[in-house]
């Protein structure tokens, strides 16, 4: 069931910031970069922005060539391989993955390295680069979303380690229905406080 969440801005800043929304892939080790899965922008003060988490993602894969395949569903412990067929490279289901927590991608075209990419509500949610034939991208996200007050972030993008440090707060979806995500703090001058974003008005599954 997708999850309804609505961003609420009650912090004193004035500096019109933006907020970044992103998973990590814990799959994988823990320097690697996110994607700036949602970039709320120009939310005033006492404004809100409703937007949902979807359960559902997509996977994708692009090749050396510059080609990228349609976006299949995707679920946890499903495998997913990229072959040369005769019709050129294509993305297809392969049965099971190692972990029933994954999703996997395998490269199995004879030469060329493939990006395979993740997508949740239509959007970029992760990326793994430079697959070599018979390399596997390997995917696992917790029931968890990071957000934080940042600037210059472009969603879809991959945010620098600088970003990424910036932004402490994980939000626990397990079990969520719907829920506020309320901003406070901020503020201009010594007296300022930390941002500080709470869930708020939930209701559970």
């Amino acid at each position: 069931m997708d999850i309804q969440l609505n961003f609420i801005n009650h912090s004193n800043d004035a500096n019109n910031s933006e907020i970044v929304i992103f998973q990590k892939n814990v799959a994988t080790n823990f320097d690697e970069l996110a994607v700036a899965w949602k970039v709320i922008r120009y939310c005033g003060l006492g404004d809100n922005h409703p937007f949902t988490y979807p359960m559902t993602m997509y996977v994708s894969a692009s090749d050396s060539y510059g080609n990228y395949t349609p976006r299949l569903e995707a679920e946890n412990g499903q495998l997913f391989k990229m072959s040369l067929t005769a019709s050129g490279d294509t993305l297809g289901q392969a049965g099971a993955s190692t972990s029933a927590s994954e999703v996997q991608l395998l490269n199995d075209l004879p030469r060329g390295a493939i990006t395979a990419n993740i997508y949740k509500d239509g959007r970029l949610l992760a990326t793994k680069t430079s697959i070599a034939p018979q390399q596997k991208a390997v995917f696992q996200f917790k029931p968890t979303i990071w957000i934080g007050v940042v600037s210059q972030v472009t969603e879809g993008q991959v945010m620098n380690s600088a970003i990424m440090s910036a932004v402490n707060t994980e939000l626990s979806l397990l079990g969520i229905a719907s829920a506020d995500i309320v901003l406070t703090g901020g503020g201009p001058g010594r007296q300022s406080k930390p941002f500080e974003f709470n869930l708020e008005n939930v209701i559970m599954a």
